[in-house]
């Protein structure tokens, strides 16, 4: 019994561990020129073009920043930064906003 438990507890340990170790931090602070934006059902997408020629849709949503006294809406050519959750899809780049930091 007492052996049952310790093979018990050590698989514990190991999936925490190896779950923690899995985990990557996608957060991303992205700053570039508004090329497009299309709107959606909550908020909008805005194509950002980067200093590196690097393409971003991101996701703009009032839920996602905070609510309604974190929201802008940016406009095409408008100068922003913005920080969220990345991700690739195929060849695109992705950023789920959660705070707009400037937009000029």
């Amino acid at each position: 019994m007492k052996n049952l438990k310790r093979i018990g507890f050590l698989l514990m340990v190991m999936t925490f561990i190896i779950s923690c170790a899995g985990a990557k931090d996608t957060s991303r602070t992205v700053s570039g020129k508004v090329e497009s934006i299309e709107g959606g059902k909550d908020g909008y997408t805005a194509k950002i073009n980067t200093a590196q020629k690097e393409v971003y849709f991101a996701t703009i949503s009032i839920v996602n920043v905070g609510g309604p006294q974190n929201y802008k809406q940016v406009k095409i050519g408008d100068e922003v930064s913005v920080k969220g959750e990345f991700w690739k899809s195929e060849d695109e780049n992705h950023i789920k906003v959660t705070q707009i930091i400037s937009v000029k």
